[in-house]
């Protein structure tokens, strides 16, 4: 691991506008710099830049953070790799804690592994590109493809060559170990000692990971050979998990969360065409089934993503498997078909962009559709095959865990298969009481889940508790008037639990939030404060004199809280809160950017945003229309008064509310009272401290 002194070093070096500037075309604006958007198309700028306070924030998508947060959000990278990137800027040698021998030597074979790897992609591209046989045989093959050079750079394509040990040996004479060259694949070592390249005479195919580190490789054969495979994959490795990681995703990462979508398709050949064909956010599973640990990874950038089937009807039927488990995992899933006869590879190179995505716009259907359209053909003259697919459908709306999506699902079935929806949503019922159960037998139970119309929940759960299939009374008299040809009558169809009241705006919260963004902002400022004091006059009469001191902004409002007892609701706000005490308890001073690159991620997050709404106004550039902004370093003193007062005045009205209900109370009611009248005499001091009218 890296060591926390390390990482210091690299939060205390990383300039905020430095890092981002690579990125993004920052213009200065003030002492902060603004720029469009990173995340999605915009012609007005609504990213911010703070130098001074070394965050950074974009208020068209609401993310904002520090240095790393940025490379992480940008760049997908994960912790360690964006310190790492940040290091290896600014020269900064890393340490790493102390490890057990075990774990350095794991740490040393992966790390050995990723550099085998890395030397495999160069060593592949370079043969291509320079040797006679390269070109002759690799890099022919893939301009017959119809591949521009750009693209053979982009992916890092490259040949083996048709020799045993070609490779091998190059690796070996080049100080690689052999041990690292047989864990990674590239060479396969048999009894006896004897080595050869897995991938002879093979175009090459690396696979990166979402950060850009070479993981494996999949190789084609250009022979008719029928006894060698077609295409061959490296083997599981260390490193490198086929069903972890998907084609393309490093190249394809950015425009998956530009486009807010992804493409999946199934081959090399078929990402690499469409992304020259001007449709860069796009994977493929690489000729596997897709799994969960595929899905998660595009789910990191995306929940949309839209799954390119080949024209070919067994292929098709083949592929819905991973429809549902796309739907499991809480994404949205369109499909889209291409031809028959026709798969993403061959389409995209008949097409211009622009005709390309007119065909995936106008082609896309939601997975109802597409089972629909799939399998009705053969099912809508039997009834036995239409009940399996209608089954099939609700089974598939049972794998989504949002109840609302489920509903309009619901209904979307019904509207397309033409039966009751109190029919479809007793069979979901059915469904997720049946998967409920199996969950429950396990070790580890999850919180049960019934899901049915309002109107028939309680029988929906009767009938599935007993193990019924039957429908109820009003579900069975809607299938007799469906199939009738009358309109069934409307119900309730919510399925889920009755809705939540809608929240108001939480004062409270309001106000919490302004006091932390006040202690963040100015905490270290020192303030003249006025404070009234009782005294006596000569003839012994109790008097108010006005005091004045001076104290730092952070310390009069720890000790206002202090004196009231008050304490945060909010749990962030109070984490931060704490966070902040102890800084200015410990060290007499607040480390602000302590805070934005706090280990807690909700604390970073929340403090980068409350420091980054104070830069809002730059956006609008009141300076050069000539409107003047009051600063709030003016006024800190009301400022800080005002927060606390406000905040007691909510406290004090959420305590009237409360003893409100004492007052019903007969044995309580005079005492009550009292308290009511005492604590409403303090709210008007308060509102006349705070020029208000009661």
């Amino acid at each position: 691991m890296i060591s926390r002194e390390t990482i210091d070093r690299v939060f205390e070096t990383a300039r905020v506008e430095e890092v981002i500037g690579e990125f993004v075309t920052l213009k200065k604006s003030g002492s902060s710099f603004k720029g469009l958007s990173p995340f999605v198309d915009e012609k007005s700028p609504s990213f911010m830049v703070s130098p001074v306070k070394g965050i950074w924030k974009d208020f068209s998508t609401g993310k904002g953070g520090n240095a790393i947060s940025f490379l992480m959000e940008h760049e997908h990278y994960s912790y360690p790799e964006a310190i790492r990137y940040l290091a290896n800027k600014y020269n900064i040698v890393i340490e790493e804690t102390e490890q057990s021998d075990e774990q350095k030597e794991a740490a040393d074979e992966r790390e050995s592994m990723y550099l085998v790897s890395k030397y495999a992609q160069d060593y592949f591209h370079k043969t291509m590109l320079n040797t006679q046989k390269g070109k002759a045989i690799g890099l022919s093959y893939f301009k017959e493809r119809g591949f521009t050079q750009e693209m053979i750079e982009t992916f890092q394509l490259g040949y083996c060559l048709d020799e045993w040990t070609a490779f091998t040996d190059s690796a070996l004479k080049d100080g690689y170990d052999l041990q690292y060259l047989e864990s990674t694949g590239v060479t396969i070592v048999k009894e006896g000692g004897k080595q050869f390249d897995r991938f002879k005479g093979r175009v090459m195919f690396p696979i990166h990971s979402m950060s850009g580190r070479v993981l494996g490789f999949g190789g084609r054969i250009l022979t008719n050979d029928k006894k060698a495979a077609k295409y061959l994959n490296s083997p599981e490795s260390e490193i490198y998990h086929k069903s972890k990681i998907l084609y393309g995703i490093y190249q394809a990462k950015k425009t998956i969360s530009k486009e807010d979508n992804c493409y999946l398709v199934e081959g090399y050949t078929d990402v690499i065409s469409m992304y020259q064909s001007g449709i860069t956010n796009v994977v493929a599973s690489s000729g596997t089934a897709l799994t969960p640990d595929q899905i998660r990874l595009v789910k990191r950038l995306t929940p949309n993503m839209t799954v390119l089937f080949d024209g070919d009807a067994a292929g098709l039927r083949a592929s819905v498997r991973g429809i549902d488990l796309i739907l499991e995992q809480g994404m949205n899933v369109k499909v889209v078909t291409f031809p028959d006869g026709d798969d993403p590879d061959s389409f995209a190179k008949k097409k211009t962009t622009a005709e390309l995505k007119e065909y995936l716009e106008s082609n896309q259907q939601d997975f109802i559709s597409f089972k629909v359209s799939l399998l009705m053909e053969e099912a809508q003259n039997d009834p036995i095959k239409k009940a399996g697919l209608i089954r099939d459908i609700v089974m598939s709306i049972s794998k989504i865990p949002d109840s609302i999506k489920q509903e309009v699902y619901i209904q979307e079935c019904s509207r397309m298969m033409d039966i009751s929806e109190t029919v479809l949503f007793n069979e979901l019922a059915q469904m997720l009481d049946k998967k409920a159960r199996e969950v429950e037998r396990k070790p580890a139970s999850a919180p049960r889940m019934r899901v049915a119309s309002s109107s028939n929940k309680e029988k929906t759960a009767q009938q599935s508790q007993s193990g019924n299939d039957m429908p109820d009374d009003a579900a069975f008299n809607e299938m007799m008037m469906a199939q009738e040809g009358q309109k069934p009558t409307s119900s309730n169809k919510n399925i889920s639990n009755q809705p939540a009241t809608p929240k108001g705006i939480n004062t409270l919260d309001l106000y919490e939030r302004e006091i932390i963004q006040i202690l963040l902002l100015y905490g270290n400022h020192e303030v003249n404060f006025i404070d009234w004091v009782e005294d006596h006059d000569k003839h012994g009469k109790v008097i108010m004199v006005k005091e004045e001191y001076t104290n730092t902004v952070a310390h009069e409002l720890y000790l206002q809280l202090q004196d009231d007892e008050i304490e945060f609701t909010n749990p962030l706000f109070l984490r931060i809160y704490k966070e902040i005490s102890y800084q200015i308890n410990q060290e007499e001073k607040l480390a602000v950017e302590r805070l934005t690159s706090h280990e807690d991620s909700e604390i970073a997050s929340e403090v980068t945003n409350i420091l980054m709404d104070d830069e809002r106004y730059v956006l609008s550039d009141w300076a050069s229309k000539e409107i003047e902004v009051a600063q709030k370093t003016d006024v800190l003193q009301k400022l800080v008064q005002d927060a606390i007062l406000n905040l007691r005045r909510v406290l004090i009205e959420l305590k009237v509310k409360e003893l409100m209900q004492d007052v019903a109370d007969e044995e309580n009611r005079i005492e009550a009272l009292q308290e009511v009248m005492n604590y409403t005499q303090l709210k008007a001091l308060l509102f006349d401290k705070l020029h208000r009218v009661l």
